[in-house]
């Protein structure tokens, strides 16, 4: 009994780190190495929300559900889903892959006027949600690019990360924003972990 509550907790505590995985697509880990300096760029453009066929049609089911509850809420959620972006997921990620550098040696920032641009191109969200009793992370996939910023069409490096999950500390991620950004963060943190790594 007591082997199989070990395995259990070990499965619990290991499985966020099994399901998120790294696909490199073009390019290698070694065309990043000497690069200190990342100007950063976001794109969202053809975001793939589960249930929905598009991002507008997931927007405007959640518009008509809160403004048949309360009117003027409809929008305010839009701005706020657009909001977010450059309010928490962007700085949230930068946050989080600056500080794995004790020495800085590898920093990441927007208009940093670096010869080198990564970006970020989210391909599929999930807010998940957190009603009290019940919850469930939020999901990311993304795929990272980076290129000399004055030659974007010539790819160094292209990678996938999927499964990337987030929640907040003890459970208390009500907000859906928060949410995702906690994922842009474990983002983040796996891109730089896998940087160090590949780059001993």
């Amino acid at each position: 009994m007591k082997k199989l509550k070990i395995l259990a907790l070990t499965l619990f505590l290991t499985s966020p780190l099994l399901a998120q995985k790294v696909k490199v697509t073009e390019g290698d880990w070694s065309n990043l190495k000497n690069i200190a300096s990342y100007n950063l760029a976001f794109d969202y453009s053809n975001l793939e929300i589960p249930k929905y066929d598009s991002e507008e049609e997931f927007l405007k089911d959640k518009m008509k559900k809160r403004e048949d509850k309360e009117p003027g809420t409809g929008e305010k959620f839009r701005e706020s889903w657009f909001a977010d972006r450059e309010d928490r997921y962007e700085p949230k990620f930068i946050e989080s892959f600056n500080k794995r550098w004790d020495d800085k040696e590898i920093q990441v920032g927007h208009d940093t006027g670096s010869e080198y641009t990564m970006k970020i191109h989210t391909t599929f969200m999930y807010a998940g949600y957190n009603v009290g009793v019940v919850r469930q992370n939020s999901k990311i996939e993304a795929t990272i690019y980076v290129f000399k910023t004055d030659t974007p069409d010539q790819i160094l490096f292209k990678a996938d990360y999927t499964k990337v999950e987030g929640s907040g500390a003890m459970g208390y991620d009500f907000n859906s924003g928060y949410r995702i950004s906690e994922a842009y963060a474990k983002l983040a943190k796996s891109f730089a972990k896998d940087l160090r790594k590949k780059l001993k």
